[in-house]
């Protein structure tokens, strides 16, 4: 069955009217968006549980204490040493600019036939000096900003507390929810939209549920390993690697450099760089020969430059839930493009062969 031009036009109105509205709506959305995010990656386990026997209530109520307690103490764990590396690295900026300044810059000025005036830092370590200073630092100025605007503060405390609340109820009636709107769908189409849905079901699972594996498998992997070469901001780092992995070599390239950089300030020892460098290589190993492969396979199918654009484009538009959701809206794209590619090379306008 083909669309006429008048459906054809109520479905493009339609589609942009939906758009429109999430940009009206995106500063409200994030709650329900992170939400529907866990539900999506609990729902697995909730019907393993039920198929065990367990209530759907009772699965979903196992699922959702085991994933808020994780998060949870994750938080609990990571945040004060986070918070430690930060301040080490806020309380030795000056000094890393100095060095930078008085050995790094004058190599470079040598080499390149640079003037050194041209490359002075003093200004840059100057302002950066007085905005720690002023308000006892960074972290004190947020907090005081944040509670200078109660509303906002309010608006924080509440997605806070409608993200688990959400998530539960989410959880609970996915099935259902699915069921319904596969019972909305056009009969004539329900085949196809169904096909569709499963392929990029496929794809979002391969990345959220792989991906974030792989990311967390290689921020542990190179946190380890860059305390264990006694890099003192190794959990820093190694997290940022971890985190910017999804775009294939990204946080394998800003890893090593950070941590290099990082190691080279810290012990003025360019030998102290061979250590760095083994860590990185058995990350990049792990992750090309066994976490990839065995957590995601090539099922995602994204060109890392369109994993690029779709995060830059993603904040652009729609900001943090932009960012949010980039990636896995741009992986059902691919899967669409595909279906289309399919449609077009079957089609008479691709097997024309009359001039």
């Amino acid at each position: 069955m083909i669309l006429n031009d008048s459906q054809k036009w109520m479905l493009l109105i339609g589609t942009a009217a939906l758009l429109v509205l999430l940009y009206l709506l995106t500063p409200v959305l994030t709650p329900f968006f992170a939400a529907a995010l866990l539900a999506y990656l609990g729902d697995p386990l909730a019907d393993r549980l039920e198929k065990y026997g367990l209530s759907r209530t009772l699965s979903v109520v196992i699922v959702f204490i085991c994933i808020f307690a994780v998060l949870t103490v994750f938080v609990l764990m990571l945040f004060p040493l986070l918070q430690h590396q930060v301040s080490y690295l806020i309380d030795n900026f000056p000094r890393y600019i100095d060095y930078i300044q008085n050995n790094l810059l004058p190599l470079l000025a040598a080499k390149l036939g640079i003037e050194a005036e041209l490359m002075d830092l003093a200004l840059l370590k100057q302002g950066i000096a007085q905005q720690f200073q002023q308000g006892g630092g960074l972290a004190k100025q947020l907090i005081a900003s944040v509670t200078q605007s109660g509303m906002a503060l309010i608006a924080w405390l509440a997605n806070l507390v409608l993200i688990p609340v959400v998530t539960f109820y989410l959880l609970r009636d996915w099935d259902i929810l699915i069921a319904r709107i596969d019972e909305m769908l056009p009969r004539a189409y329900e085949a196809v939209i169904a096909k569709l849905a499963k392929e990029s079901d496929d794809v979002l699972a391969a990345f959220l549920r792989g991906q974030f594996m792989v990311m967390l498998a290689l921020g542990i992997v190179y946190s380890t390993g860059l305390w264990l070469v006694d890099l003192k901001l190794a959990l820093l780092i190694g997290l940022m690697a971890g985190l910017v992995s999804f775009v294939p070599y990204l946080g394998f390239i800003l890893g090593i450099i950070a941590a290099s950089i990082a190691m080279l300030l810290q012990t003025h020892e360019v030998m102290d760089l061979l250590p760095v460098f083994i860590v990185f290589a058995v990350g990049q190993a792990l992750e090309g020969m066994i976490l990839t492969p065995l957590l995601v396979g090539d099922r995602i199918g994204l060109h890392p430059v369109a994993v690029i654009f779709a995060v830059l484009a993603g904040g652009q538009l729609f900001g943090f839930v932009g960012i949010l959701l980039a990636l896995p809206v741009a992986a059902v794209l691919a899967v669409l493009v595909r279906h289309a590619h399919q449609q077009y090379k079957a089609s008479s306008i691709f097997n024309n062969n009359s001039v």
